[in-house]
């Protein structure tokens, strides 16, 4: 099952270049936004897709919440 999860995460085109950002380095939520057009809140909730599958980390820092590749 946690495999199909993955795979199924990875299947949005959104998520493989949240990726493939964080594969420069980790980045703040709003610097993640900055690169799409679609709703910060759209952009939240792939977040939480990729944190449920293992593939992102997060930290808080104040108010500002970092990702990164796990």
């Amino acid at each position: 099952m946690a495999l199909q999860n993955t795979l199924r995460a990875l299947a949005d085109p959104i998520r493989r270049e949240i990726l493939n950002l964080l594969k420069r380095g980790r980045l703040s939520a709003g610097e993640i936004v900055e690169h799409f057009s679609v709703t910060g809140a759209a952009i939240s909730r792939h977040l939480s897709v990729l944190k449920e599958v293992d593939l992102i980390r997060d930290s808080r820092e104040g108010k500002f919440i970092y990702y990164e590749l796990n």
